[in-house]
């Protein structure tokens, strides 16, 4: 670790900050200390740890999210970072928004019925993906090695606090109602959790075929697993992407991801979303993302593994690999399909002569510029 101070000085300017200071942050976020000559005016802040999120712990496993709440800017998209040790339970529930995952470490057990009694029960682990459509009931339980994974929801506003669980359903409706709709006695009813469960430790569960129920309607038509690690990424001279979306996971039909991997010295080029709002969560590595919100104004953000960053639409930017691995990352929008707009792209494929008299480049330098969209460059 460099234990050097960082000071807010660059090129004469500024001057040494003696303290109070948290050192270990400033050296995190170089470029918000000494912020590149490029940056200028007052962008909102685009970065949250989860880190510095609120960590609920229950039997068996924590939960943290980052929501409008912690991260203003952001709303479009809500993330939960989630632990469950073996055979641990996230119990029976659905919500209001549809619910977007990525497996990061472990594997675990998914079911869920939709609304026509159809039913979808897999195994998912590392690099695999959910997706339950909003007020799909479902539930979550680790396997052998535990689980750890990212939700991310449609709505800036959400918050893990606020599902719907059977077991609250239960403890909040008579139970002279609960024994007349199903058929039961009241005196069967004598164990029923008092309150919500929320996540529980349990047994882990026996093979995927013994587990299985057949509904007399059949299995739901589209899966709602996705196997994104498996896939064959697009590759480039800086790195690889994967993009999942409604055109090879026609479940998820308000959530799109990439998963972008930047190696050493690489960069995500220059680039913008036409049509939505970009929610980050940084998976490996450390790198720094510069971002133009127009009329001169544009601001530099570093972030680490478990940080959380957020580009509001139409905003150009770039991410750059800072370190001596690779900078891996999730893009992810509320949207079906994915799309970008490469900067590289929109100038080869401009009449040469255009793009040269706006900047006041040589011709022959745009017309060198490759007409495809590279996505990562070295």
């Amino acid at each position: 670790m460099n234990d050097s101070v960082p000071q807010p000085q660059r090129a004469g300017l500024g001057g040494d900050d003696p303290g109070p200071r948290n050192v270990m942050l400033d050296r995190q976020n170089p470029d918000l200390l000494v912020s590149p000559k490029t940056d200028y005016g007052t962008v909102p802040n685009l970065k949250f740890s989860f880190s510095m999120a609120h960590t609920r712990i229950e039997q068996g496993g924590w939960t943290r999210e980052v929501t409008q709440r912690e991260l203003p800017i952001a709303t479009t998209l809500a993330g939960v970072d989630m632990r469950l040790e073996p055979g641990t339970y996230r119990e029976l529930h659905w919500h209001q928004q549809s619910e977007w995952a990525y497996v990061l470490q472990g594997s675990c057990r998914i079911s869920a019925v939709d609304q026509e009694g159809r039913n979808f029960l897999d195994d998912v682990s590392q690099g695999d993906l959910w997706f339950f459509p909003r007020g799909i009931p479902h539930h979550i339980q680790a396997l052998d090695e535990g689980v750890e994974f990212l939700l991310v929801f449609d709505d800036g506003n959400f918050s893990e606090n606020g599902t719907f669980l059977m077991s609250d359903f239960f403890a909040h409706t008579p139970r002279s109602v609960l024994a007349k709709n199903f058929g039961w006695s009241l005196d069967q009813l004598d164990s029923l959790p008092q309150k919500e469960k929320y996540i529980f430790a349990g047994q882990v569960p026996p093979p995927l075929e013994s587990d299985r129920v057949v509904s007399p309607t059949g299995d739901v038509p589209r899966t709602f697993k996705h196997r994104m690690l498996t896939q064959a990424p697009q590759r480039f001279c800086g790195g690889t992407v994967r993009i999942t979306d409604s055109t090879n996971f026609a479940a998820a039909n308000t959530i799109c991801a990439a998963l972008v991997e930047v190696e050493p010295g690489g960069m995500r080029e220059l680039h913008w979303h036409p049509t939505d709002d970009e929610w980050q969560y940084y998976i490996s590595g450390s790198g720094r993302m510069g971002v133009f919100a127009s009329t001169g104004v544009s601001r530099t953000f570093n972030y680490q593994a478990g940080d959380v960053g957020y580009v509001p639409f139409a905003y150009g930017h770039y991410i750059e690999n800072l370190g001596d691995q690779p900078l891996i990352f999730l893009e992810m929008f509320r949207t079906p399909n994915f799309a970008d707009v490469s900067l590289t792209q929109w100038m080869a494929n401009t009449p040469a002569q255009i793009t040269a008299d706006t900047l006041n480049l040589p011709r022959t330098m745009i017309e060198a510029l490759p007409k495809d969209k590279r996505s990562v460059v070295a």
